[in-house]
This record gives structure tokens, C-alpha cells and sequence, in this order.
């Protein structure tokens, strides 16, 4: 929804100061649809050429998502950590092979079922029970799994970055489009020279609605998605480095409180929920389990 409002701010101002300003629209809306060719036309092929097929897949998959909210949010975070309480909590009591189970076949397994937000996204939980496993069989230490962790979660944030960066050259490439547009219009002005002054200026304003089109659409359009989609790689990072930050607390030995402590630190301040919100949540989980 705000991405929605944010291009009727940006483009309702630009419109209507040219408006304001005693523009005459008709000579704009004239010349879109053969500038929208050009231009758009250009940096889509272009687009095309530079990406791999998964890229240009992923980028047209990550658009929709946009328009939707974060699904980080505090109640998630919440969930996430209850959960690794619970796994690291029967882990402790019952010994590690306990889990075993749990982390074979986590769509089976009561724990992940009882936390159906976190439990049924495909990445967390193959992130969990993959390090899960590797606690189990004992074969690594925690600074092995650590280094194992970062490369796993640099490879995500790289494979999840490309559709980010596939815009950012497109939104770099658009002005540069719009100025070819621009110069195509101006050669076939040149190729009207001898008609009335009348015609060849509505022609040198159409030519010139290429250049305003090409950084309109760098700069207001396909920029700002841009780094909206950067910005939600990040979030989707941050879960993945809050599961690191817990498992390797408790691989360290500490208590399955404090490694969830050590994981809810990592958050960001604006999804983190505090000590007693988490706290309180998983002593209402575990009073609905004994029930």
C-alpha cells in the first residue's frame, strides 16, 4: 500500500508542478507511447541481455511481494524464538538424540507443527534442522559450524541481492535511454526543417520528453524498488543470523534462555520484542502444551 501511495506522492507532485506551471499535458501524453517504446523497450532488452534466466525469474517473482507488507515483524520473531527455546530446551533435558526425530522429519514433528509461521517456511526450517543435525552427530565443533553458518547465510544474501542489483543497472541505464530517445526525436525534427515554426517546436518538445521520461523512470520508478528490495533481503538475512546467534550459544553451553537471549539481541530495534514480551510468550506456549 505505501509503495502504491508513494508513487501517486511522487508522481501527482511532478505532474501537477508542471501543470501549475502552465504545462500543457496533451503534449506529454502525445509523445508517451512512442517514447515508452524507445525507452522501455531498450531497458528491458537490455535487462534481458545482462541477467541470467534465473535472475530475470527471480526479479519478476520478487516484484508482487513488494506491494505487500513485511512478514518480519515482532509477533514472527517471537514465534522463531519460542520455537528454538522448546528444541534446545528438550535437547538439554533429554539429550540430543531426542531431537533426532524433530529434525529428520520437521513436518512431522509436534514441536515445528505447534509453530505453524515459522514452521512451514521451507528456508527456516531447513536452516534449523540442517545445523540441528550436525549438533547431533557431534562431528564439529561450534567455530566450524560458525564458519559454515556465514558462508550459508553470504551465499543467501548474494542470491538474494541479484534481482536487487538487475534493477539498479536498469534504473542507471534508463536516463541514457531516455537521451537516445531524445536524439531520435531531434534527427527526425532535422528531417522536418522546413515546416512551420509551430510544428517543429511541438516536435523539439516531444524529442525532449524522452530525456524527462528516462530519469523520471530512473529515479521515481525503478530506483525505489530497488532499494526496497534490498531492504527486505536484509530482513530475511537478519532471521537467518538470529537462528546462527541462538545455536551457537547453546552449542557454547549456555542455558536455552540465554541463547534465545543471544538470538533476540541480534534483531532489529524495530521487530525486537523485549525480555518479558518473550519471556511471557513462551511461558504461555508452555502452559498451552501441559494442557
Amino acid at each position: 500500500m505505501l509503495v502504491i501511495l508513494g508513487y501517486i506522492v511522487a508522481l501527482g507532485c511532478i505532474f501537477g508542478g508542471f501543470i501549475i506551471h502552465g504545462g500543457n499535458m496533451a503534449v506529454v501524453l502525445a509523445a508517451l507511447p512512442t517514447e515508452i517504446l524507445v525507452i522501455g523497450g531498450g531497458a528491458f532488452g537490455a535487462f534481458i541481455v545482462s541477467n541470467q534466466p534465473k535472475v530475470i525469474k527471480a526479479t519478476f517473482a520478487a516484484l508482487p511481494k513488494l506491494l505487500k507488507g513485511s512478514k518480519y515483524t515482532k509477533a514472527r520473531y517471537m514465534e522463531l524464538m519460542a520455537l528454538l527455546y522448546e528444541i534446545l530446551q528438550k535437547a538439554r533435558k533429554e539429550g540430543l538424540m531426542a531431537i533426532e526425530k524433530d529434525v529428520d522429519a520437521p513436518h512431522e514433528s509436534p514441536l515445528f507443527q505447534k509453530y505453524p509461521t515459522v514452521g512451514r517456511d521451507p528456508k527456516v526450517v531447513e536452516f534449523v534442522t540442517d545445523y540441528l543435525r550436525m549438533m547431533v552427530s557431534g562431528n564439529l565443533n561450534a567455530h566450524e559450524i560458525e564458519s559454515l553458518m556465514d558462508s550459508e547465510i553470504e551465499t543467501h544474501h548474494q542470491e538474494a541481492h541479484a534481482p536487487a542489483a538487475a534493477l539498479m543497472r536498469v534504473a542507471g541505464g534508463l536516463p541514457a535511454f531516455g537521451i537516445v530517445a531524445a536524439v531520435l526525436g531531434v534527427v527526425n525534427t532535422m528531417g522536418s526543417v522546413g515546416q512551420p515554426p509551430a510544428v517543429l517546436g511541438a516536435m523539439i518538445g516531444s524529442a525532449l520528453v524522452g530525456t524527462f521520461l528516462g530519469i523520471l523512470l530512473a529515479y521515481a520508478v525503478v530506483e525505489p524498488i530497488a532499494g526496497l528490495l534490498e531492504q527486505k533481503i536484509d530482513e530475511s538475512s537478519k532471521e537467518l543470523q538470529c537462528i546462527k546467534t541462538t545455536l551457537l550459544a547453546s552449542m557454547q553451553g549456555y542455558a536455552p534462555q540465554v541463547a534465545v537471549e543471544f538470538g533476540r539481541k541480534v534483531l532489529y530495534s524495530t521487530e525486537r520484542p523485549s525480555f518479558a514480551e518473550l519471556e511471557g510468550h513462551v511461558k504461555g506456549r508452555r502452559a498451552e502444551a501441559r494442557r
